[in-house]
């Protein structure tokens, strides 16, 4: 590795388990020499965190509710504590109740709406707004997407509205912390086999209809991901930002099926 990030520190949130897309920027960070720490939520995603944590050398472990503002203050508070400034920080934080992840987007409830949105949307302008003041040397901040937020996907739903709204705000965040130089981006994987993703309704048959489609004939991988989150926290991805960067073997470029599955 080239320690493209030696002397960096970072926030990573929105670790699951080692399938997790975050897990995958995670470990990617660290084999390019970046210091991590690492939020969870609950005691439950605690105990699996932190040997994954403790695989790449961080015992910096914070448990936080992206819905309660004292939480958040007290998460940012720890990180300027114990470190006093912030490099970068990886946002992979969504939910929606899995049962409107199925059947029709119509049918919609106000209050998973608003959940939906609130913690797949807001909690990301709401740790930007903290994160900013450490970032004293400029920095980066990075979020998840998915095409569904453009294009209809099936049983994704309030989903794609929520990433819609998602990267809007990262276009706005961007113009905001621009003069500070601190980059805002947005990577976009295809269909991948995590645990937020299999709660997506008909999940394995858009997996399989993603790889046998896409221009590369596969989906992205983890260390694919990683990578492209290393390039935009490094100083190569100095002039990088408001950007929406694909992640998905090329299918995002389709119109329609390659013409032997149509």
């Amino acid at each position: 590795m080239a320690n493209l990030m030696q002397g960096k520190r970072g926030l990573v949130m929105g670790v699951a388990n080692d399938r997790s897309i975050a897990w995958g920027i995670a470990s990617a960070l660290a084999a390019e020499g970046a210091d991590l720490a690492f939020s969870y939520q609950g005691d439950a995603f605690g105990k699996r965190v932190q040997p994954l944590a403790a695989g790449v050398g961080s015992d910096f472990l914070i448990d936080v509710d992206v819905t309660n503002e004292d939480s958040l203050d007290a998460c940012f508070a720890e990180v300027g504590r114990r470190w006093g400034s912030l490099d970068f920080v990886i946002h992979a934080i969504a939910f929606s109740d899995k049962t409107e992840l199925t059947g029709r987007f119509v049918n919609t409830t106000r209050g998973n709406f608003l959940n939906s949105l609130n913690i797949s949307c807001f909690s990301f302008i709401d740790v930007a707004r903290r994160a900013e003041p450490l970032m004293t040397e400029g920095g980066s901040l990075i979020t998840l997407t998915f095409q569904g937020s453009n294009r209809v996907s099936p049983n994704y739903n309030v989903m794609g509205v929520a990433k819609a709204a998602l990267e809007s705000a990262t276009r706005y965040l961007a113009n905001d912390l621009g003069p500070q130089k601190i980059r805002v981006n947005a990577i976009s994987p295809g269909p991948m086999k995590t645990l937020a993703g299999s709660a997506i309704g008909g999940a394995r048959a858009t997996f399989r209809h993603t790889e046998e489609n896409a221009p590369l004939r596969a989906n992205a991988t983890l260390e694919a991901i990683g990578g492209t989150a290393v390039w935009l926290c490094s100083d190569y991805g100095a002039c990088t930002t408001g950007e929406i960067i694909h992640v998905d073997g090329g299918y995002h470029a389709l119109g329609f099926p390659q013409a032997e599955n149509l």
